[in-house]
């Protein structure tokens, strides 16, 4: 079992030994390293001031090339970069002289209190040095910074102006490990011992969850993370599935896409583009580019959150769950995995294995929409999902479910009832739309009323009909991001 935390930093070999497994990448920067270049400004993933990118093989490139992606270290755990390669904003001068990024900041006065420039700079690095970089729409880049001083039009006439450039060659051969990260630490301050295991094969994790069935499974830590830095939770075990590379794989067959649970939304949004062209659209919305970069589909299913963005949209595809304990697999529609509010059909000792989201017929209506107060990087206060078959202009088919309108993603059957076997018209949608009061007494909070958010699914299955009707029709915002 590997007891050391092994990195490439600058081409150089770091070790850490005896870190507390639940240290945060952005707390060891700033404390042993002293390199505070990198800012923490939320401590929970929102406003990317510590921002740096971690390289790893890319697995569908040359041997030995290496995939650079911007992450959040204020909620990446230090063990996540085992085996990995870093840059902070202090690896790009060099010579006494700025990088290109880095005087382009100073010449357009993009920076002001230059709290947030640190992690500014390294987002609009890794978009040049990344294989489809120039191609990569500046708000999207940027939509996980925050700067409160400028106003950001300095900042995306920086963006517009940025080259792209080759990557960093580094050789990972040095960090070669089949081992499993098994590390200990023994907390002064709750008096439990932190544990964190790394198994490598998808059997050896079946092997460790089932001998530590209360342990937390860390995928990306978008969420996990903040337990920590917000919540202050002791965590005695953390079993992190990053180095399962079968739990990241994606295959596709004739029927359907299999998705990994650890497959990270960045990997998964092209297939599932291709799949389903809308829900593609959408998760260029869920989180920003550092979240997409760790977030896991997987992660976000089994947290089981009724606000998740995925699982709707999975429900209304009519996706399948593979789940596995042990040598024990079984397999249940999505929807039958949420049972109430935090809680799923899920044993002790049992993890979410993949996703199996169905190809589905191209003359079948499929639409996802996302109704949140910010358009990028903010959490849904509803997201709908609509798969319909209109044959002769009768639903022969339909599957409808909800985000955010319930204590679990959930299925509209009172509305589907009013749907099928009628006429696709206004006064069936009508009917369809009395059906959600039905399905949903949704509650009001920080994001939405209770009323607002009945208007809106009402709404939804409107504006399904009304783009059946007239595809060109002008009922969806075009962020800027999507011009450049």
């Amino acid at each position: 079992m590997g007891e050391t935390i092994r990195f490439l930093l600058d081409g150089e070999v770091h070790e850490v030994r005896g870190a507390n497994p639940t240290t945060t990448l952005l707390e060891h920067l700033r404390g042993p390293m002293r390199r505070t270049g990198t800012k923490e400004g939320c401590a929970e993933g929102d406003c990317g001031s510590c921002t740096v990118l971690v390289g790893e093989p890319d697995g569908e490139g040359p041997a030995g090339r290496v995939a650079w992606r911007a992450v959040n270290s204020c909620i990446q755990f230090l063990p996540m970069l085992h085996g990995k390669a870093l840059m902070t904003v202090e690896s790009l001068a060099k010579g006494g002289a700025l990088h290109p990024v880095q005087q382009a900041m100073v010449d357009k006065h993009g920076s002001q209190c230059g709290f947030c420039t640190p992690g500014i700079v390294m987002s609009l690095y890794g978009r040049a040095i990344a294989a489809k970089g120039a191609a990569a729409p500046v708000g999207e880049v940027l939509a996980g910074n925050l700067c409160r001083c400028t106003g950001y039009g300095p900042i995306i006439e920086v963006a517009k102006g940025v080259a792209a450039e080759p990557a960093p060659a580094v050789d990972l051969s040095p960090l070669h490990d089949e081992t499993m990260l098994d590390l200990s630490f023994e907390d002064p301050i709750h008096g439990v011992t932190r544990r964190w295991l790394a198994p490598r094969t998808v059997d050896e994790l079946a092997q460790v969850y089932e001998a530590h069935p209360d342990a937390t499974i860390v995928a990306g830590a978008t969420d996990v993370g903040l337990w920590v830095t917000k919540q202050r939770r002791p965590l005695p075990i953390l079993i992190s599935v990053s180095e399962v590379a079968e739990l990241k794989a994606l295959e596709e067959t004739a029927e359907a896409l299999r998705i990994g649970a650890g497959v990270r939304y960045v990997d998964a949004v092209e297939a599932i583009s291709k799949l389903y062209p809308d829900l593609g659209a959408m998760m260029r919305r869920l989180g920003s580019t550092q979240v997409r970069n760790s977030g896991t589909i997987g992660g976000n299913i089994a947290n089981g959150s009724p606000i998740g963005d995925m699982p709707p949209a999975l429900i209304a595809a009519g996706a399948t769950l593979v789940l596995r304990k042990g040598s024990e697999r079984r397999e249940m529609p999505l929807e039958d995995f949420f049972l109430d509010y935090g809680k799923q059909d899920r044993r002790p000792g049992e993890f979410v294995e993949a996703v199996i989201a169905p190809k589905l017929d191209a003359s079948r209506i499929f639409k996802v929409f996302k109704l949140s107060k910010r358009f990028d990087q903010d959490i849904s206060a509803v997201c709908g999902a609509f798969s319909l078959a209109v044959k002769d202009g009768v639903v022969a088919d339909v599957r409808i479910a909800f985000g955010g309108m319930a204590g679990t993603p959930k299925r509209a059957k009172a509305c589907e009832a009013a749907l099928v076997g009628q006429p696709w018209t206004e006064a069936t949608v009508e009917a369809g739309m009395a059906g959600l009061d039905i399905d949903y007494k949704p509650m009001s909070d920080m994001r939405a009323s209770a009323a607002y958010r009945s208007l809106t699914a009402r709404n939804m299955l409107r504006k399904v009909f009304l783009e059946s009707q007239d595809p060109d029709a002008e009922t969806r915002i075009v962020p800027e991001s999507a011009h450049g």
